[in-house]
Order: structure tokens, then C-alpha cells, then sequence
């Protein structure tokens, strides 16, 4: 299976800045509320959830160093 960031990024690693300058454009509200109402309505799953997080925590170490 694929990463999913590499597909996202299309190769093309400005590709996946721009997308997320755009996002951080567009977002409303508050972030925790936001994930919940995702979980709480089926949206999202509790495994995307946690699999979100480590992506994200992978990033963090990746550009961090955290």
C-alpha cells in the first residue's frame, strides 16, 4: 500500500504546502471541537483518528526533531 501523504503530494511536495495553506485559510472554529463532531457523527473513525495522529507525530519528528 501507498503512503497516503506521498499520493497526496502527487510528488510534489509545494502541492501539499499549498494545500495546506489553503486549509489553514478556510478553517473555522476550534480544532478539538471540530475533530469531535467528526468522531461523534461517524465521519471519521476512531482508527482514522489515531492513524491521523501518527502521521502527524511522524511529521513533527521529521521536521522538529520532536
Amino acid at each position: 500500500m501507498s503512503n497516503p501523504l506521498y499520493s497526496m503530494m502527487n510528488n510534489q511536495p509545494n502541492n501539499l504546502i499549498q494545500r495546506f495553506q489553503q486549509f489553514q485559510r478556510m478553517f473555522k472554529g476550534n480544532p478539538q471541537e471540530q475533530v469531535q463532531r467528526l468522531l461523534n457523527s461517524g465521519k471519521v473513525t476512531q482508527d482514522q483518528y489515531n492513524k491521523a495522529v501518527q502521521m502527524t507525530n511522524q511529521l513533527q519528528k521529521t521536521f522538529f526533531g520532536k
